[in-house]
Parts: C-alpha cells; structure tokens; sequence
C-alpha cells in the first residue's frame, strides 16, 4: 500500500511538472490557447494509428495511398475545414500482396522477404534452386552468362560478411581486428560496386536474367543495423524481384556459393491494376483580412512500403493535420489564408509540390511562409532561413514568442543556403518563395526508419510529436497575424560546390506527371 502512495505522489508530481512547465514571453491569448490544446487534447496518437495501422503504406499510385487522400478529406471535413484531392498527373497503380519465402532445402526455414514495389508476382507459389551472379566484367560478359539463369532464382546483391552492426564491432572487438573486417568489407563492397555499375547496375542485371526466364531475382539493401533493410523498387514485370533481410540473404548466398544446392519455395503476389490518379491533398483555412497572401503547412503523404510509411512521413502528416486541426479552433477567421498541403510522389522526385508550385502561381507569390516537416518524429532543434535574407528577423520574431519548452533548442541559421531537394520545401524555395525546413532530433532515422522496413508505429515518439505540431501551430499563427511581410531578397554569394564551380540559386524542375520508362530503383 505504502509502496502504490508513493508511485502515486510521483507521479502526480511528474504531472504537475508538464502542466506548469511552459512559459510565455507574451500575453497573447492565442497562443496559450495553442499550447494548451495541442499539449492536453492533443489528437496524434488517434490519427497516427488509423493511418499507419489501418490504411498503412502509401506508394504513390497504390490503392491505398488514395484510400488516404480520401481519409485525409474525410478528417478534415470532420474538423470544419474545406479539404480536396488535386489530380496532377498519374501513374502505374500497383498493389502488393503477401510475401512468402521458404527455404526448403538443404533444410527448411521461413525467410523474411518482400517483394519490391511495382515488381511483378509469382501467380501462386513457386520453387526453384538458387545461384549466385560471379563477377562478371562487362555486360556483354553478363549476356554469355544470363541464360544459366533460366529457372532460377539468382542473387545478384553484395552479401554482407556479418550482419551485426558496426557499433558492437566497435563496442566489443579490438580495434584491429574491428579496423581490419571494416577494410576488407569496404573493399570488397566498392569492388562490388563498380562491377554492378559495369552491368548496368541493378536495373540493367535484373532485365536481362527476366529476359531469359530467370524464376526471380534476390536482393539485399542493409541498413546497417540488425534486421533493417532500405526496401525500394524493381523493373521486373514478368518475374518477382525480393528484398531478403541481410540474414537471409547472407543465409541462402553462402549455401549457393558453396554448392548446397538452396531450394526456395516463393509465393509473392504483386497486382498492376492499371493507372491511378497522381493528387495532391490540400486544406484550407481561408484568410479573412488578406486572402490572397498564404501560410503553408508542409508534408508528404506517400511512402514506401516496405513499413508503414510511419515516420517517413506519417509523422509530417499527422503533425500538419493537428496543427490544423488547432488552429481552426483558436483561429477560425485568420488574417492570411492557410493551407496544408500533403503531396505526393515525393520519393519518385518532390513531384506533388514541383506540381503544386507549377499549377498554382498564385500561392507560390502570395506566400508568406511555408514550414515542411519530413525526417521522423523527434523534436525540432534547427531552422534555416533558406538563403531568405530578410526572414531571420520574422523567425526569430516569431520563436521569441514561443514558449521556451519548444524553441530552448532550437538553433536559427542565418541566412542558411536554400534547399535544392531531398524534401518539399525545396520546391518553393527555387522559385524564390520563402520556405522553411523543420529540422527534428534523429531518434536514428536514416539508419533505422528512412525507407525501411521497420519505419512502422511503434517508433512514433508521441510526447515529442506533439511538440512538434504545437510549434508549427504556434509559427503558422504568428505567420498568418504578422503584419509585416517575409522579404524575399535572397543571397547571391555561396561557397564552391562538389565540382569546384560557384553555388547558385537552385533552378526549380518539372513535375513528373508520367510514369518513367522503368520504376526500379
């Protein structure tokens, strides 16, 4: 009893600490308001699971990525605030089945594997032996060998020398004996790499052994970490292209490698169904004093689906979406128009933002700030001005009014370099209109979440994506009521880039509103 007591009071203290933690340099209503309904009510954890859990991964083009678009609609409508589905373009629609490999001699072992993107199924299962591609010099090389092939399925990946992450080599071995499997690896990995490239590379391998009737390909792309592995696409329309985890990779390799005679029984299903509408998700909370001027909350929707699509980026969507949902409940009639936009086919190239900044003119010069969120679920440490010279002062303005318990780690770059890819932002940024990353604490996503298949659920950390997405309610806010406007003058000095030459202002890219020729990766 004594011991429940005391838990109790620890926890009532604990409780106590959250409620008046936070402090305000400014007596603005709204924004104690902002706070106090993101902090207490906050809706992430409701709307992260219906949409990691039930709608799940969201490859563009997928049945599923447009079942979201339509959910994302349905929320919003819920909440008061006028949502809808911008078509842009299309695109292959593909829809993955279940994934089932079995090693079934010279023992049995059920493998963990998935079958790539846009790659072709199995149509029931399969069985067929296993062999490794040699090294070969060229492709001509690689056309004399194909047809051993025939039947087969054929790994064609580096294989690992260990499966265990660098940091327990690290950890437990001697330094030499670390250093010298480390070398031997590197080196054996670049070799095998400038061999792949010589083969035309993945896409160039895998289409000519489906020429000549190969049974499936194999894959491994590691992560680097136990169990995790990048999972992306194939160009193989006749016959199964499967990620194997680097374990079972490894596994089937060696006993290939050393005449075991591995036998898989596969049965992966993967449905083309035509084409599918490419769109845009976007809502709107319409200005009242300045309609035409916009604040842009940021996200992408699509994901790849070796996961969830969780913190690639659920995360940057549900934080959008709350902080929406906020604001139109603080600020139901703000001065600007704001807007959030959930694109897609941000991993086949920002295509749904270089889209939207294309189709809509108006908002790309009536933009007074946009924030994008795209790298996993941690709190927010850095912001950049993007180049912007003049927004320094308005986003440091705006921080200075945000509670310390979210801004305290924040660091402003100034003037900072404008983004030339790798997330949304960079596609109003090149048409010089102000844009803003927020940059989150890792949690370890590049080598854990980003493209893996364990970006899942579970690795939301909810206390600090609320934060998130009470700050980006905050910053909107004060976006939308500021009287002043971002300036746009931008810097002209930059340092040399990779090739020696001077940087430059990014030039802004075409949208692609059409499938490539190939989809793989």
């Amino acid at each position: 009893m004594k011991r429940c007591l005391v838990l109790a009071v620890l926890m009532l203290g604990l409780w106590g600490t959250r409620a008046q933690a936070q402090t305000y340099a400014t007596d603005d209503p709204a924004l104690r308001r902002i706070w106090a309904m993101g902090m207490d009510s906050s809706q992430t954890w409701r709307l992260a699971q219906a949409l990691m859990d039930s709608i799940g991964p969201r490859l563009t083009g997928a049945p599923a990525k447009l079942a979201g678009n339509n959910w994302l609609v349905s929320q919003y409508s819920n909440w008061g605030i006028a949502a809808r589905n911008e078509q842009y373009g299309t695109w292959p629609s593909w829809q993955r089945g279940i994934t089932h490999v079995d090693l079934i001699a010279p023992r049995v072992r059920t493998l963990e594997a998935t079958l790539l993107a846009w790659s072709a199924g199995t149509k029931g299962a399969v069985t067929g032996p296993v062999i490794v591609m040699p090294e070969l010099a060229d492709t001509a090389a690689l056309a004399v060998w194909a047809g051993n092939a025939k039947g087969k399925f054929v790994a064609i990946s580096f294989a690992e020398p260990t499966c265990r992450p660098d940091r327990h080599w690290q950890e437990f071995a001697p330094a030499d004996v670390f250093n010298t499997m480390k070398a031997q690896r590197d080196t054996a990995r670049r070799a095998f790499q400038r061999r792949l490239v010589a083969l035309g590379g993945n896409n160039g391998v895998r289409t000519r052994l489906e020429k000549v009737g190969a049974r499936g390909i194999l894959q491994n792309y590691w992560s680097g970490d136990y169990g995790v592995d990048k999972v992306f696409s194939a160009n193989t329309q006749t016959i199964p292209t499967l990620e194997l985890s680097c374990e079972d990779y490894t596994l089937v390799y060696r006993l290939a490698q050393h005449q075991q005679n591995p036998m898989l029984r596969v049965d992966a299903q993967g449905t083309f169904n035509g084409t599918a509408p490419l769109q845009n998700t976007i809502a709107e909370i319409k200005g009242s004093e300045k309609p035409n001027e916009y604040v842009v909350l940021s996200a992408h929707f699509d994901a790849w689906d070796g996961g969830s699509g969780a913190t690639d980026n659920g995360t940057g969507t549900v934080v959008m979406m709350e902080a929406m949902r906020i604001l139109k409940h603080v600020l139901p009639h703000p001065r600007r128009t704001i807007l959030a936009g959930h694109w897609d086919s941000e991993e086949q190239g920002l295509n749904g933002s270089r889209a939207f900044v294309q189709d809509h003119p108006e908002v790309v010069n009536g933009l007074q700030a946009l924030f994008n969120q795209d790298m996993g679920t941690g709190r927010i440490t850095s912001i950049t001005a993007s180049g912007f010279l003049g927004a320094g002062e308005l986003l440091a303005r705006w921080l200075a009014r945000v509670p310390v318990e979210l801004s305290g780690e924040i660091k402003l770059g100034l003037p900072g370099n404008p983004g030339s890819g790798g997330t949304d932002y960079a596609s109003f940024v090149c048409a010089g209109a102000p844009a803003f990353n927020l940059n989150p604490v890792e949690w370890g996503y590049f080598l854990d979440t980003w493209h893996t298949n364990r970006d899942t659920f579970d690795k939301i950390v909810f206390e600090e994506l609320k934060k998130t997405a009470v700050l980006t309610a905050l910053l909107a806010y004060q976006a939308s009521e500021d009287p002043q406007s971002m300036p746009r003058d931008k810097r002209t000095v930059f340092g040399a880039g990779r090739d020696g030459a001077p940087g430059a202002w990014p030039q802004c890219s075409d949208a692609q509103r059409v499938p490539p020729a190939t989809l793989g990766r």
